[in-house]
Formats: structure tokens, sequence, C-alpha cells
């Protein structure tokens, strides 16, 4: 996992860093930081997980290994946007996934080329799929 999967979330408490180690007293500054100088979870398990809060505030939960090996956890808050456009949004982007997959296109494959063509980047969308573009 690269910095870049994070890319997008915010630290739902400032105060949640400097975050310390309890394990060897390791102090990591900033979030940053903390992606940077520690490590996936062991044996391909994954490093996030979803939470809802009482109030319906989506959050990520981050497992990663300090460099000692204990297992440590931050919070950050989810980038989503939860209305009904957020939702519709989410719906279209999954049905060109599914279609691309579809096409034995790998997902992370699909997933990269999509959020290219939905940020203007070049990208293989189109030829991908197969599409012919109307003139």
């Amino acid at each position: 996992m690269d910095i870049q999967d994070f890319d997008g979330l915010q630290a739902l408490l400032d105060s949640t860093f400097p975050k310390t180690c309890r394990s060897c007293g390791y102090v990591y500054i900033s979030a940053e930081q903390f992606f940077i100088e520690t490590q996936d979870m062991p044996h391909g398990r994954s490093s996030l997980r979803s939470a809802i809060e009482d109030d319906g505030l989506i959050l990520v939960e981050v497992f990663r290994n300090c460099r000692c090996g204990s297992t440590l956890m931050d919070e950050f808050g989810c980038r989503r946007d939860q209305n009904e456009d957020g939702l519709q949004r989410r719906l279209a982007f999954e049905t060109i996934l599914r279609a691309m997959q579809a096409r034995n296109i790998p997902a992370d494959v699909a997933r990269m080329e999509i959020i290219k063509f939905l940020q203007g980047q070049p990208n293989t969308l189109v030829a991908l799929l197969k599409l012919e573009l109307l003139p």
C-alpha cells in the first residue's frame, strides 16, 4: 500500500498527531510520516476498515505496524460525498468498473483508468472498453 492510497483522507482530530507507539516510544509527528514509516499489516490482511459513528459519520480506520512490530491504529474521515448525487456517481463508477471486469480487465487497472478519465488525464478507458466515439 502506498501513501497515495490515502490521498483525500483527512485526519479527524488534529490532536491525534504526534502519535507515540506505546511499545517502543517512537513518535510519528504527522499522518504522512505515519504512513511512510509504518508497514502494511502482515499476511495480506487489509490495513483499512470502515466504521460508522453513532451520528452517521463514516470513518476509515487505518491499521499499520510500527517499526517495532506493534500494531497502531488511527481514524480518518471518509472523503465520500454521501448525498444523492454522490451515491449516483458511485453507482455509475461501479457500473463502468463491472463492465471493464466483464472484459477481463483487472479491477486495479480498470479503477485507475476510470479515475484518470474522470480527472481529465490521459487514459485508455475508451480503448479498453472498445467503444467508438461519435464525431
